[in-house]
């Protein structure tokens, strides 16, 4: 049985194939969900396509609907963000190229719903995710603010969090 994994309290991924090149998994997104905050990914390109539904998508601040059959290619470093925000579910295939430790990334999320370690609103809170984000800063960059701003914020939300408990496996597959 493939490893779903979830990201948000209406979001997971199923892996697909998990290889040092493309990481492949197909991702659900629940009805009504919305925007997550503005990100990137510094040296990985992500490939979408939908198979079911339609989702809301944000690339560099132009936004546009996504519906079964079409597919978006998002850049390494490219500010973007993906939600659905409509009354039925959405299903893509996602890859990500090359995968670095973005498995790693879903299942260290995953471990935090799983450890019930989220919020009322069934989300990690702002020490989880600064120390998740201090160390998978190759993976997963916030676009809010300028970096030179948000890095060090995120540093020190990340001592805090590690302070607090929130630690990050060094296996991808555990």
């Amino acid at each position: 049985m493939p490893d779903r994994l979830k990201l948000t309290p209406s979001e997971s991924v199923t892996i697909k194939t998990s290889t040092p090149g493309p990481l492949e998994v197909e991702g659900e997104y629940g009805p009504g969900g919305g925007a997550p905050p503005a990100h990137f990914h510094p040296s990985q390109d992500e490939h979408f396509e939908v198979i079911e539904g339609t989702l809301r998508v944000r690339v560099d601040g132009d936004e546009r609907e996504l519906s079964q059959g079409q597919t978006l290619d998002i850049p390494r470093g490219t500010k973007h963000q993906m939600w659905n925000p409509h009354v039925e579910p959405a299903r893509v295939l996602w890859r990500t190229s090359p995968a670095g430790r973005t498995e790693q990334w879903f299942r260290s999320i995953d471990r935090l719903h799983r450890g019930g370690r989220v919020g009322k609103n069934g989300m990690p809170g702002p020490l989880a995710f600064g120390a998740l984000l201090s160390e998978f800063g190759d993976v997963f960059r916030l676009a809010v603010g300028p970096q030179v701003v948000i890095r060090p914020l995120v540093s020190v939300l990340g001592v805090a969090g590690r302070a607090r408990g929130y630690r990050v496996e060094a296996s991808a597959g555990s």
